[in-house]
């Protein structure tokens, strides 16, 4: 695969029809979720309630929507207030997702995965990785936490939550609408309306969604030493490097500072190797957090982590940290 091709199929967020096959296998993943989410409904599979308030940031949509920058301030947001959160994550892309495993901030992303291992370093929490959230969030209580933020897992119905929250990408909504894998829905569109919040990670946000903002103005060197703010590039050629669900996202945004980009998108948690880097120039390279977490054993004085920081309007923590218990009335 070319390092500046994005795999995205051309008829998910365009005007080109998807082939029949991919709608027959679409109307069949349609029958059998719907059917999971309706045994859910009616009892007959559980939701398992844990004792302390769970928080789920999730998308309806496949790809990189923005979860894990919310994430990480929702759980600064609770830290800032007194409250111990643990994280609950599947883990995705680490060496063996079937054991359950402790995130540490400096644990190996392929061992606890790229996202997990971000939000381990960025917040101190406690994160746990497990495909049963259900576990997960229980190993986290025993752990001292008295609320459970889970990234990703909207679709993890086996845990009962008390606040779902939806993260949707502004620019490419819902796409064509139609489900996997003739479009980029995990579910479908009208499940994020029973969301209790709708959070637009750029584009503009309609009534009743809450628009998010992802901040970046500075680039950190991978092998240590001081930031370097991203105005500084303008006018210069970089090698930029996205392995995430959108990458043309952290592109657009560098381009925003007046950067020659030179694009190299790779597959979502893609396990990178020094050779991946190796671009035939001595341009910076500037690559997202995500990705960098699993670069910083190779890199030289070339590359670049450029961190974001999610914006959101003060009403938002408002409306959320209402839905949670008043602190002398949490669970014990």
């Amino acid at each position: 695969m070319s390092k500046s091709q994005d795999t995205t199929p051309a008829y998910w967020y365009g005007d080109v029809a998807p082939p029949w096959h991919a709608r027959a296998l679409a109307a069949l993943y349609g029958g059998v979720t719907g059917l999971r989410r309706r045994l859910f409904r009616a009892g007959v599979l559980r939701s398992r309630k844990v004792g302390v308030p769970v928080i789920v940031v999730g998308n309806v949509s496949v790809g990189g929507t923005g979860k894990t920058p919310l994430t990480i301030a929702l759980v600064q947001r609770l830290q800032q207030l007194g409250w111990r959160p643990g994280v609950a994550s599947r883990g995705h892309g680490r060496r063996d997702e079937g054991t359950p495993a402790w995130v540490e901030a400096d644990t190996a992303p392929l061992e606890g995965g790229d996202e997990p291992v971000l939000i381990a370093r960025r917040t101190r929490a406690r994160v746990r990785v497990d495909r049963d959230r259900a576990a997960a969030a229980r190993e986290l209580i025993a752990a001292g936490c008295d609320v459970v933020v889970c990234d990703d897992g909207l679709q993890h119905y086996r845990l009962r939550r008390d606040i779902e929250i939806e993260v949707i990408d502004g620019r490419r909504r819902y796409g064509n609408g139609m489900l996997l894998p003739a479009g980029p829905l995990r579910e479908p569109a009208e499940r994020g309306a029973a969301c209790d919040f709708r959070v637009v990670n750029g584009g503009e946000a309609s009534f009743g969604e809450w628009p998010m903002l992802l901040r970046a103005d500075s680039a950190m060197p991978l092998r240590g030493g001081r930031s370097r703010l991203l105005a500084s590039f303008g006018g210069h050629r970089v090698q930029a490097v996205a392995g995430i669900g959108n990458p043309q996202r952290f592109f657009e945004m560098l381009r925003g500072f007046g950067m020659g980009v030179v694009p190299h998108a790779f597959p979502d948690h893609h396990r990178y190797v020094a050779r991946d880097l190796e671009f035939g120039s001595e341009l910076p390279v500037l690559m997202t957090e995500k990705d960098a977490v699993k670069c910083r054993a190779f890199a030289n004085e070339w590359h670049y982590s450029v961190p974001v920081v999610a914006e959101l309007p003060e009403a938002f923590w408002v409306a959320l940290l209402e839905k949670l218990p008043r602190r002398e009335e949490k669970s014990p």
